[in-house]
């Protein structure tokens, strides 16, 4: 199974999150993503976003059907989106999920190093973590751990 956790791109302030929309920034920085995620990913994947809206907004560049899934809202804990995607259980899946801080810095640490520390994620980025099972072995990999300024010109 691969999973790739996207930190929604750069969104307004405001007070009702869920309604928060992306900058102008926050556009480009999803625009960018978007462009290099489409290179890489299989034909075929699943793409979950929160009730958040800069979440729904930030998703669309990379395409406009997409999961709408509570159990990835900005208030949600770390291992409930683990369990809300079925990880690692989940067999040849591709799951991209569109998600928030500090959730996805937490899933990233949980997997690579077993605890569940605080592992900073820059709006706009992307983990991609892969689950690899070999008999009674268990592997999870980083295949590409890419912040969107790196894409930025």
């Amino acid at each position: 199974m691969d999973l790739i956790l996207w930190r929604h791109a750069e969104a307004e302030d405001g007070n009702d999150d869920l309604a928060r929309t992306l900058t102008r920034r926050g556009h480009k920085q999803a625009g960018q993503m978007a462009a290099w995620l489409r290179d890489r990913l299989p034909a075929h994947y699943e793409l979950w976003v929160s009730e958040a809206r800069r979440s729904q907004q930030t998703a669309g560049y990379l395409r406009k059907d997409f999961r709408v899934e509570r159990g990835i809202n900005p208030d949600i804990g770390w291992a409930d989106v683990l369990k809300a995607i079925d990880w690692p259980h989940g067999g040849s899946r591709t799951v991209v999920v569109v998600g928030h801080q500090p959730y996805i810095g937490r899933i990233a640490s949980s997997l690579l190093c077993e605890q569940p520390l605080y592992f900073s994620v820059k709006k706009g980025s992307v983990w991609w973590l892969q689950h690899k099972a070999h008999g009674d072995l268990e592997q999870v990999r980083l295949r590409v751990m890419m912040p969107v300024s790196m894409l930025q010109n």
